[in-house]
């Protein structure tokens, strides 16, 4: 008989390999990789994100990486920006070619390019992005005065939907800002990508990450579609559960799942957390009837590191933002439930350690956590506000 998680077991788990119940010792760049990238469209997020799982983790560490080529941030899993290394780069980007070739194709900047020679313009695209990276504004400027009669803006993002590309710095350096400029990543590494599609390794590294997930869940996280083969494939290598709907669950045999009663301490996550993002049933993580960017759960302006999200006993129930000033730094918590005693204190001292780290350069420090009353509200109009603005 195949055992029943409840979904309790299912967020422990899903938080032990996130390194949220016990922070890790791992180096940054194993970190990077066993959580299987990070989300990074929000430059700073991944900071925050790896200063929350790790033991002292500096900003430099991470700035290092990708100053020395280490690790990449660029379009991947859902065709959303991601970090991840070098390496897993490699592997991955073949992958998810169909996610990105999808991407474009369903957007306007794809429908635009009807009757275009698509293999010609990749290699223009390729020579002049092997010159020098280059924002989307000046390679669709120089892909124009070829192909006159395109919209420049729509070829440029064709490029980086359909060519292996990378943002390169000062992006997504900390303390640092800088246009958005790609290269090809062959140039960028100093070696090509792989050139295999099969997506069973990448399915076992999101089990190792996330699990114990479902077959919808791993599409979820990735983007692909049809993985229920891959998974049958995989079967011998796995263990499987059934959650309290019964629905089928996968999992590594070595995996941890810890005691459902773990404690779970308060955790802040940074803006578009892949916690938040990597399943299809996200009742592990988001409590009550909460659906992911509604207005009862939005998802906010990623400007990288002022916003986030807390846990509170493994679930998502609450939101955090920084605000500063040349002289002092405020980090709010606005909580959606009423809490106890026993919450406000470890929360608010874990809240003291991420200010101290996001805003170590301003010499005044202070948390408030507010009432609850109003949050969801509060938050919704935020999200709305950005959605049109950006």
């Amino acid at each position: 008989m195949t055992d029943v998680l409840s979904r309790r077991a299912i967020n422990r788990a899903t938080l032990a390999r996130q390194h949220l119940l016990q922070r890790t010792r791992l180096s940054t760049a194993e970190t990077i990789e066993q959580l299987a990238g990070m989300q990074a469209q929000a430059p700073n997020a991944p900071y925050v994100g790896l200063w929350t799982p790790r033991h002292d983790f500096r900003s430099d560490e991470l700035a290092r990486l990708i100053t020395e080529r280490a690790a990449v941030r660029a379009p991947l899993m859902r065709a959303t920006i991601h970090l991840v290394s070098a390496r897993d780069f490699a592997e991955v980007r073949p992958v998810v070619q169909p996610v990105l070739e999808r991407g474009l194709y369903a957007s306007p900047y794809g429908r635009r390019l009807a009757g275009l020679e698509v293999n010609a313009l990749l290699a223009a695209a390729r020579a002049l992005l092997a010159e020098k990276p280059r924002t989307r504004a000046a390679l669709g400027r120089l892909l124009s005065e070829r192909w006159p009669e395109h919209d420049s803006l729509s070829l440029a993002y064709a490029i980086t939907y359909l060519v292996p590309l990378v943002q390169v710095p000062p992006r997504g350096i900390w303390g640092q800002s800088g246009p958005i400029a790609w290269t090809t990543a062959e140039s960028w590494l100093g070696r090509s990508v792989g050139s295999d599609p099969d997506p069973a390794a990448m399915v076992l590294r999101y089990l190792a990450a996330f699990g114990p997930a479902s077959v919808t869940d791993v599409q979820t996280w990735s983007g692909l579609t049809r993985l229920r083969d891959v998974i049958d494939r995989l079967r011998p290598q796995l263990r499987m559960f059934h959650d309290d709907g019964g629905r089928e669950l996968f999992d590594l045999p070595e995996a941890p799942r810890p005691d459902p009663d773990t404690p779970a301490p308060p955790r802040f996550l940074p803006e578009y957390d892949n916690l938040l993002l990597s399943h299809a049933d996200r009742s592990r993580v988001i409590a009550g009837d909460r659906k992911l960017g509604s207005a009862k759960v939005p998802l906010f302006p990623g400007n990288g590191g002022n916003f986030g999200t807390v846990l509170i006993d493994g679930f998502w129930q609450g939101m955090w933002k920084i605000t500063r000033t040349r002289d002092s730094a405020l980090l709010v918590i606005e909580p959606f439930i009423r809490l106890s005693r026993r919450d406000v204190a470890p929360m608010t001292d874990e809240a003291a350690h991420l200010l101290a780290f996001a805003a170590g350069d301003v010499p005044s420090h202070d948390v408030q956590v507010t009432s609850s009353a109003s949050t969801l509200e509060k938050w919704a109009q935020i999200s709305a506000v950005g959605r049109t603005g950006r």
